[in-house]
């Protein structure tokens, strides 16, 4: 009789064990379904939005070409942002070894100077290198090399924070600048398109002034011009004033 309470108070207790045992098998198989989704997936590619990485491309090229301070007779070529290849990570990299992604791309921007003297290629480049330097870049690769028929002149740079790089290479043989910056991949929108990819473009300041052409102001004022002593001061200044507001 003594023993009739211990075997019910076990009986009791197996239920909320069998409950314990369940959540613990169920939390496992979880902990171990993502765990193995990590390790076949690999780690996820960042998002990115193609229009803000072209943009970003855009200015640091737009820094870069400011900071070789060459002569006005030396002007550089426009470039067009592209897109590079990116591949499955983790075990399922090696089931699909070689095939790139199509919702993930890398971006680059190359574009040149030519006719560059090597003084005046080594003096850009000094100046680019100390402007990175100082905003904390990190230097990756030495391009500086000479043999007995030629001579070649570079660096490459990474920005520790996101892993864009600026590569600029010159060599005596073309005697041209060039300079390829880079971003890396990222995860991009289903909608986007690289086929007619206005963002893309980009050209020195002076040429992207130019193929803006003059403001409304401006050509209200070339309107005017000659023709200004046969215009009242107060016409002129209506004219003018229009011009502003439509701009």
């Amino acid at each position: 009789m003594s023993k009739t309470p211990v075997r019910r108070a076990r009986a009791s207790e197996r239920p909320v064990l069998y409950s314990v045992t369940g959540l613990a098998l169920v939390a496992l198989s979880v902990a171990a379904a993502v765990a193995g989704n990590s390790v076949w997936n690999g780690a996820p590619y960042p998002s990115a939005d193609p229009d803000a990485v072209a943009q970003r491309l855009k200015d640091r090229s737009d820094a870069v070409y400011d900071d070789f301070a060459l002569p006005e007779k030396y002007a550089a070529d426009s470039g067009r942002v592209d897109t590079g290849a990116c591949y499955y990570r983790g075990l399922k990299g090696i089931a699909h070894i070689d095939e790139a992604r199509s919702d993930v791309r890398s971006f680059g921007l190359d574009w040149s100077v030519p006719d560059i003297p090597e003084a005046t290629a080594r003096d850009a480049q000094r100046r680019v290198r100390q402007r990175l330097v100082q905003q904390g870049w990190k230097l990756t690769h030495e391009g500086d090399r000479a043999g007995a028929t030629f001579r070649e002149l570079g660096f490459r740079f990474e920005n520790p924070e996101g892993g864009d790089q600026v590569d600029v290479q010159w060599n005596d043989s073309t005697t041209t600048l060039f300079v390829s910056v880079y971003a890396p991949c990222g995860q991009v929108p289903d909608a986007f398109e690289e086929y007619g990819w206005s963002e893309a473009d980009w050209h020195p300041k002076e040429q992207a002034s130019a193929l803006k052409g003059p403001s409304p102001l401006e050509e209200a004022r070339s309107d005017i011009g000659p023709g200004l002593s046969r215009v009242s001061g107060r016409g002129w200044v209506s004219r003018l004033v229009a011009a502003h507001c439509d701009a």
